[in-house]
């Protein structure tokens, strides 16, 4: 299972694609968060980040589903995977070392962000005058919404040998799973259950850890989705006769 965490955490980051990826990334962050005059901290005037943590959610979507896409579409476009089911692995042991693999490649991507945080303490008055504990919880937020969308990803990329598919359908899900279900639970019909199926979506869980707090129930909650998305995976790959 090392072995195979190994192999695509190096062959991602051995390619061009992983730099430009993340490198777009970052830019898109940047300038969202430092020059465009309808997101910029300068602009807003206050030393918080929360304009920040509720844009990254979007990016996300694409950064993680361009790194997911090639998990098991290239194994599949290739016919590797049937080397790879050759070792004696299982199949849930091959989708986590995948899915470990993407999860350090968007912890990796999230590491530069943290300069925002030094920049806008710096910048702020007093200098420091910035709460910590809500950057934090943040953070953290933004990690457990990085591993339900690798789930995600990781899922497409299992359905289909085309990366540009896989890429789209996670796009897709991503958006779905997260701003989806509020979106559904505004319906005039829908009124009855409207807390229910906000509660489904990622994006109430996300919100709640980034005010600071972290909630045992928004844990269980990443951790079922997560378990969730890596169930129907399994159940894709070994209903599949390769």
């Amino acid at each position: 299972m090392l072995a195979v965490f190994k192999r695509e955490l190096f062959s991602f980051l051995n390619s061009l694609m992983a730099y430009i990826t993340i490198g777009i990334f970052l830019l898109a962050c940047g300038l969202m968060f430092w020059f465009f005059p309808d997101t910029s901290i300068l602009e807003y005037g206050y030393a918080e980040m929360d304009g920040f943590f509720s844009l990254v959610p979007y990016l996300f979507m694409f950064l993680i589903s361009a790194i997911c896409m090639r998990s098991f579409a290239e194994e599949r476009r290739e016919g590797t995977y049937v080397l790879l089911a050759t070792r004696p692995l299982t199949v849930m042991q091959i989708i986590a070392a995948k899915y470990l693999a993407c999860v350090v490649l968007v912890v990796f991507a999230l590491l530069p962000t943290l300069v925002y945080y030094y920049s806008i303490s710096q910048l702020g008055m007093p200098k420091g005058n910035i709460d910590t504990g809500a950057v934090i919880g943040s953070y953290i937020g933004l990690f457990l919404l990085g591993s339900a969308f690798a789930a995600i990803g990781i899922f497409a990329s299992s359905i289909t040998k085309n990366q540009v598919i896989a890429f789209a359908v996670s796009v897709f899900l991503c958006f779905f799973a997260y701003a989806g279900f509020n979106a559904v639970s505004k319906i005039a019909g829908f009124a009855a259950v409207e807390n229910m199926l906000s509660n489904l979506g990622i994006a109430e869980h996300y919100q709640s850890i980034s005010r600071g707090v972290l909630d045992s129930r928004d844990v269980v909650y990443f951790l079922s989705f997560v378990t969730l998305f890596l169930g129907f995976t399994k159940l894709t790959l070994g209903g599949r006769k390769w």
